[in-house]
């Protein structure tokens, strides 16, 4: 398996005005856009070519993936050696294209506009809003599984029940003598609290069969109008492991994850990742603590010796 599909098409209309001009998948996470880490989180896993799924609006998103010569030539003559890898370092992570998506139509469309990239193999999708801990390898499991038990694997959490309706819900069977995976025998998209088959909820890490194409391109609109790729995955996990494609398993996900598609849980994320870097977090951790107890807190600037004109000037 080589091939990851990131789907990136949305308007990002929760974080207007900033995404105005400025694709929601690039805002920053700390020092690095959002698309990054997830583009990383696929590298980690192994994965050698990435598929961002664009609009005609988004070339920004390849661009930050590609060599930017001039930025290249002058860190190198001003001597900023770190810088200058750090930038290195993001075009080398994967082989990176776009397909084209000329309309948000949902997930199951995203996906298909892929098909002609990715071909008959397997491949992983990663959707950018869902922040995986570098620490907890989601991925590498989920492609771990699909090696030994074929079919498709999506990821899992539990979540209070009074929160199934704002995803896709599993319903599920054990494995024996593994408490980390489970049969999915049925997905159902936003269900009523009552309706929901279990606690388990699909988050966006996925990875799929080639023949979740094929199901795609037969795959009537849905919830809210557009394909599901939910509604994809039940009619292959309704065939079981039959050897051409069918079949679904569920690694259930307990680490840590955040959701940058959220204001709130965007801010979230930048705190915790920032409070945990080595070279920011102490400080960051210190000053959090004093502003948190509502005491006087001094401003980075002076904490850090700096002067106006170099804050200017970085």
């Amino acid at each position: 398996m080589r091939a990851a599909v990131i789907p990136a098409a949305g308007l990002g209309t929760r974080f207007l005005p900033a995404t105005k001009a400025v694709p929601k998948e690039l805002l920053p996470v700390v020092d690095r856009p959002a698309l990054q880490y997830v583009v990383e989180e696929a590298s980690a896993a192994g994965l050698t070519q990435v598929v961002l799924i664009t609009s005609d609006a988004k070339p920004a998103l390849l661009e930050h993936f590609t060599a930017n010569r001039d930025l290249e030539a002058a860190l190198k003559a001003s001597g900023n050696a770190s810088a200058l890898e750090q930038v290195r370092a993001v075009g080398s992570l994967a082989h990176v294209t776009t397909a084209h998506q000329s309309a948000p139509r949902g997930l199951g469309d995203a996906v298909l506009c892929a098909a002609d990239a990715i071909g008959d193999e397997p491949f992983a999708v990663l959707l950018g809003d869902d922040l995986i801990d570098a620490r907890d390898d989601l991925l590498t499991r989920m492609v771990q599984v699909r090696q030994q038990r074929g079919g498709s694997v999506i990821a899992l959490m539990r979540v209070p029940r009074d929160e199934v309706s704002k995803y896709g819900c599993a319903s599920v069977e054990p494995i024996p003598d593994d408490d980390s995976a489970v049969i999915v025998r049925g997905l159902v998209e936003k269900p009523a609290i009552d309706d929901a088959p279990s606690d388990l909820v699909v988050v966006g890490r996925y990875v799929l069969d080639p023949e979740v194409f094929e199901v795609l391109r037969t795959t009537p609109p849905g919830r809210g109008g557009e394909v599901q790729l939910t509604d994809a995955l039940e009619v292959l996990a309704s065939r079981g492991f039959d050897g051409a494609g069918g079949g679904v398993t569920g690694v259930i996900f307990t680490g840590r994850r955040f959701d940058t598609g959220d204001k709130l849980e965007y801010l979230k994320a930048v705190v915790q990742l920032a409070v945990e870097r080595e070279d920011l977090g102490p400080a960051f951790r210190s000053w959090l603590q004093t502003f948190v107890a509502g005491e006087t807190a001094e401003p980075f600037a002076h904490d850090r010796g700096l002067s106006a004109d170099r804050l200017v000037d970085e």
